[in-house]
């Protein structure tokens, strides 16, 4: 199945009953180009739902993943700058930092990025773990978005710990459209948000959401697993436009940008 611009199917009929190349995903979710060299930046957003609806099965992603969505996975944070992420998803999915791939190097250091993607974590209370990973042995420093009004002893422990703590609110709560601007700030244009649902949700009502990456699992679920997104009704449902679509084993993994 081919949709829009350079679509098609990994492992299916339209490749040849072959697996797409690490080269192939790269083309075929590459960023866009920016305009006359402008540091402009695009934010996309990489989630996995069941076909009724769920965003998690027992709190985590991986049950309905793929070996194809993992590799997708991976070539989304392979190509952007910073990964974009929730403190609760931080805690749920044991996050770790981005790793450098050598199939993606030569690249990397073209586009002029970091060895691998930084970590940027979204969290109002500063309530975090930092004896983990992300903090301990990053390539590149984890950052921390959170409020002016965080508390001032968090800042200092997630400082310590080596984070790069930055202020993307007022209040306790972190704006989307600062944090945006707060990680252009970093040279951080090629942004991917990873989840979780509040999240994605604060990033739609805020309109500063570009591309949605969406796999559809052929998988139902029942329960009560939070949807992709989550929060307040928008007053009028947001409008994408489709870019491609991919399948592989029944999984869909498409693209949609808005209009």
């Amino acid at each position: 199945m081919d949709a829009g611009g350079g679509g098609g199917v990994p492992g299916g009929s339209g490749a040849g009953d072959r697996e797409w190349s690490l080269d192939e995903l790269a083309a075929a979710y590459a960023y866009p180009e920016w305009a006359n060299g402008r540091p402009e930046t695009w934010l996309r957003a990489n989630m996995v739902s069941t076909l009724d609806g769920a965003a998690q099965h027992d709190g985590r992603s991986q049950p309905i993943s793929s070996d194809a969505d993992m590799r997708i996975f991976g070539t989304l944070r392979a190509l952007a700058d910073v990964v974009l992420v929730g403190a609760e998803t931080v805690r749920q999915e044991g996050y770790r930092p981005a790793r450098a791939r050598a199939e993606f190097a030569g690249a990397r250091a073209a586009a002029g990025q970091a060895e691998a993607a930084a970590v940027a974590i979204v969290s109002a209370s500063l309530e975090l773990d930092f004896s983990l990973p992300l903090f301990t042995s990053p390539l590149v420093p984890t950052v921390v978005l959170t409020g002016a009004a965080a508390a001032p002893d968090r800042v200092a422990a997630a400082e310590k710990a080596g984070a790069r703590v930055l202020v993307a609110g007022d209040g306790t709560g972190v704006d989307p459209a600062r944090a945006v601007q707060a990680l252009a700030g970093l040279g951080y244009t090629r942004l991917l948000a990873e989840g979780g649902p509040r999240l994605l949700g604060q990033l739609v009502a805020a309109g500063v959401l570009d591309e949605l990456c969406l796999t559809l699992s052929p998988m139902l679920s029942v329960g009560d697993a939070q949807r992709i997104s989550g929060g307040p009704s928008l007053t009028v449902p947001r409008r994408l436009e489709l870019v491609s679509l991919l399948e592989e084993e029944g999984f869909l993994f498409s693209r949609y940008r808005r209009t």
